[in-house]
């Protein structure tokens, strides 16, 4: 009566939900009928614990289930009338569950809102967070105040669609240093983060039905945006040295784009190979296909010098180059940039100003203002250093502590450390149970396409020296309930 697909792409607790749902609605499970326990189920399924845990949880606060003491859970006998004439929903919003459907087609491609305490707690670990208390906040205060005195016209009306030009001409300056990027200020598109630069990138390259290359396991928001906009993702496995790219030809040559992660794969943490890249770069000039190139974390390398960008290496302009000042400065300034094939430049604009009318000039004109005096660079060295001791530390400290259960993985660099687990582990299970203890870890099995390893990225932008022990000793002392549990 109640099955579940491994192979299916929807989550196992939502098949179990859509699964006994349906069968309450056609009345295969009548009113005051005892359901498996939790336990008993999982262990007849196949199936580990925690989706069954988060459909029953659903189904309970639905009302299609009750829980009584001494009598287990059993189905509801007072369900309302518009849920008994609805059918089983697919994996779309609650407002598609009741009565005529409310949202479109696009959103219902979309997962459902879920409260991962691992998105919003902000205890150890928590991935892409920063080192707040190290950010030169008096100085960044005096640029604002200093332009606030002097506010005109400019920073208070809208601006150019492109960006403000100081800022954009710092940006050209830094890139072509720091990452061997070719461009010019003109190719530089202010936006407001990674997200919206690979939003508006895809509208401008990509239609619905085409197959695009994503890194497996990769950032799941950005598999979201190729979907959203009705492209197929194409999972290509990711090894040691990065995407493989001689696995996506064999599986999907005629693919329109690559999303790449090079400098600091997320998440597992390798840097992408110099054949890799030059394959990558090959294949796109054959094949008429464009590269975006999301420079991840690819300011912060603790035992080598940043590699260049995949975009530096490419001369015939088939590669679109992301990037963000989130890790850098913070979160909340909401910068990032493009940086626009040359041709490209008018069809960017013009996307650029139907989505919206371009970001706030005054924070521009204060970002210009810390790169142009020296402030950025200054900062960065010194966020070099302080990452790549907390780095260091928490590695140590892994090692040592997690012996068989866990190996760390990934190249010296960024501000995560990837631990993949022994098979017996399962990572949802244990990023629930250790936000019960205040711990932010992030599973990585949430990141694949298809079969997923598991494993737990644990960030350390946000985490002291003296906080990493213990918060390690916590994470071990978890897994090792965990096993003993199984």
């Amino acid at each position: 009566m109640i099955a579940v697909d491994r192979r299916a792409s929807q989550p196992l607790h939502r098949q179990i939900y859509n699964s006994f749902r349906a069968a309450i609605l056609d009345g295969r499970l009548r009113p005051g009928q005892r359901i498996p326990s939790t336990r008993v189920f999982s262990s007849e399924m196949g199936v580990s614990r925690f989706p069954v845990l988060n459909a029953y949880a659903q189904l309970l606060a639905e009302g299609y289930l009750q829980s009584r003491v001494g009598a287990g859970t059993i189905i509801s006998g007072s369900l309302p009338e518009q849920l008994t004439s609805t059918r089983p929903m697919a994996d779309g919003s609650a407002a598609e569950r009741v009565g005529p459907r409310l949202v479109s087609n696009r959103c219902s491609l979309l997962p459902r809102k879920e409260n991962l305490p691992w998105m919003s707690l902000c205890g150890p670990f928590r991935v892409g967070q920063v080192a707040f208390d190290q950010f030169p906040l008096q100085i960044w205060s005096g640029l604002i105040a200093r332009r606030s005195r002097s506010a005109n016209a400019e920073s208070l009306t809208y601006g150019d669609l492109m960006g403000h030009k100081a800022l954009r001409q710092a940006i050209a300056n830094y890139l072509r240093t720091a990452r061997a990027v070719r461009c010019e200020p003109e190719q530089i598109l202010i936006v407001n983060g990674s997200q919206q630069a690979l939003e508006i990138t895809t509208r401008v390259l990509l239609s619905p039905g085409d197959r695009v290359w994503i890194e497996n396991p990769t950032y799941r928001l950005a598999r979201d945006i190729f979907t959203l906009n009705g492209c197929r993702p194409e999972p290509i496995p990711v090894d040691g040295e990065g995407l493989d790219v001689p696995a996506g030809v064999r599986k999907c040559r005629k693919a329109r784009a690559a999303f790449v992660t090079p400098s600091h794969q997320f998440p597992l943490g390798v840097t992408m190979s110099a054949a890799r890249r030059l394959q990558l770069v090959e294949w796109a000039h054959n094949s008429g296909a464009w590269i975006i190139e999301d420079d991840y974390d690819s300011e912060y390398r603790y035992e080598s010098l940043p590699i260049p960008s995949l975009q530096g290496l490419d001369k015939n302009s088939r590669v679109v180059y992301i990037g963000t000042f989130s890790k850098v400065v913070f979160p909340s300034l909401r910068l990032g940039y493009i940086v626009v094939p040359p041709d490209l430049i008018d069809r960017f604009v013009t996307m650029r100003r139907v989505m919206d009318l371009g970001q706030p000039t005054f924070y521009q004109q204060v970002l210009a203002d810390f790169i142009d005096e020296g402030h950025f660079a200054r900062h960065l060295r010194r966020m070099r250093v302080h990452y790549g001791g907390l780095r260091q530390v928490l590695f140590e400290n892994l090692t040592d502590s997690l012996g068989e259960m866990g190996e760390v993985v990934g190249d010296a660099a960024g501000m995560h450390l990837t631990v993949m687990l022994q098979n017996k582990l399962r990572d949802e299970e244990i990023a629930w149970d250790g936000a019960r203890q205040n711990l932010a870890l992030w599973p990585l099995s949430r990141a694949y396409m298809g079969q997923a390893c598991q494993g737990m990225v644990l960030g350390f932008g946000g985490i002291s020296v003296r906080e990493i022990s213990p918060a390690v000793r916590r994470l071990r002392n978890l897994l090792v309930r965990k096993l003993k549990a199984d």
